[in-house]
């Protein structure tokens, strides 16, 4: 027996060896070799289950991690390892439970304390996920990203003091200053029109692909694609070309495509141009920043749809003579726009999206060379306060 445990030890040193070279999967093998000696100890089940993680086979370490906290509850890395795992398949409650086990046993784990912050978040548990921050700031006051993070989450609460306290305490660390500018414009109230960081859009809608549907139509009652395209549906009319500008999944190519020869879609993230891929009804799915598309596009179509796209891009005034130049004599622009709030005419609010009025619609439109055949007011879609209005615009 001695010698057996000897053995084992000797292939769990190895399988040590192996993993802090990065060498993982001789790490498994002398693991594995040593767990078949030694079944239940704690620290060879722990570092397989770590090492499984590493190679991307979840579902085979997370039983193995967790028999390790069942031998050993204080083993930390089992438990932040369960906790990463679980957040990286979204499955926030398990993850928040695993890091809150982790954080127990090492309460000064500034990052820990962050990723619990985001699962909490996740979880709707916005004040839980405030106290996270607050617990990973204490260990790492000058971290300013968690700041800059912090202020995120005061800005949904529409605690809008202390969230632009965060962003300038963010800045003052050295934080990205484009990105938490913008973040700080939307807190202040002040009319800044800041232009929204590329990368925030996109990361935003690509963390958000695979949920869009359900959560934006399901949750938040999105019916905005329906509304604006529903004249268009009723008169009938056929298209040659359907170009859907800020497509997402699909929601509104799919409703226009029985109507159109050709539907070409674009948007800023990658994650939503995958999922309206699988729908088959585009001919076309273009990976681009509106403005820097409109600057070299010259295809032109007979019908461009914008369903809450232009409420990401804010100032119009580049825009509109573009598409201006894309449409053909007697095709449509149709979009939708929030509302901005009476005496504003574009403003960027706290949600991050920017809102425009009927009069600076019809400027610009006038300027562009456009005519405007048609524009009401209808709710979008509903937030924590209720219905979000905006504006049904129809160009020719």
């Amino acid at each position: 027996m001695d010698d057996q445990l000897a053995l084992a030890r000797s292939r769990f040193v190895e399988g040590i060896a192996h993993f802090e070279a990065g060498r993982l999967a001789e790490a498994r093998s002398a693991f594995e070799a040593a767990l078949g000696l030694a079944p239940d100890r704690p620290s060879i089940v722990a570092n397989l289950g770590i090492t499984l993680a590493r190679l991307g086979e979840a579902q085979v370490a997370i039983p193995l991690l967790q028999k390790s906290t069942r031998l050993d509850p204080r083993h930390v890395d089992s438990w932040v390892c369960l906790g990463q795992i679980h957040e990286s398949r979204g499955e926030w409650a398990a993850a928040a439970k695993a890091l809150e086990q982790a954080l127990a046993l090492e309460p000064q784990h500034a990052t820990l304390w962050v990723s619990r912050a985001h699962c909490q978040h996740r979880l709707g548990q916005l004040d839980a996920a405030l106290h996270s921050f607050d617990r990973a700031l204490a260990n790492e006051p000058q971290a300013a990203t968690i700041w800059s993070e912090r202020g995120g989450l005061l800005r949904e609460l529409h605690r809008l003091d202390e969230a632009a306290e965060c962003f300038e305490r963010a800045l003052a660390l050295g934080a990205d200053r484009e990105l938490n500018g913008y973040f700080l414009a939307s807190v202040r109230g002040t009319g800044s029109v800041t232009a929204p960081p590329r990368r925030y859009v996109e990361a935003l809608f690509d963390d958000y692909a695979a949920d869009f549907q359900q959560h934006l139509v399901g949750q938040l009652g999105y019916r905005g694609f329906e509304v604006l395209l529903r004249p268009l549906l009723e008169a009938g009319r056929r298209y040659r070309r359907v170009l859907d500008l800020g497509c997402g999944t699909g929601l509104c190519g799919s409703l226009i495509q029985p109507q159109a020869e050709v539907v070409d879609g674009l948007d800023v993230s990658s994650a939503m141009l995958a999922e309206a891929a699988r729908l088959g009804i585009y001919r076309q799915l273009i990976h681009a920043d509106l403005g820097a598309f409109l600057n070299t596009a010259t295809e032109s179509a007979d019908l461009v749809l914008a369903a809450d796209v232009f409420i990401y891009v804010g100032e119009l005034s580049p825009i509109f003579p573009a598409l201006r130049r894309l449409l053909t004599v007697g095709g449509c622009l149709a979009f939708t726009v929030e509302k901005a709030a009476e005496g504003r005419d574009l403003e960027l609010l706290p949600s991050l999206r920017y809102a425009h009025s009927a009069a600076y619609i019809r400027r610009l439109a006038g300027e562009a060379g456009f005519t405007v055949d048609r524009m009401f007011r209808a709710p979008i879609r509903n937030d924590q306060s209720g219905a979000v209005q905006g504006l049904y615009c129809y160009l020719s």
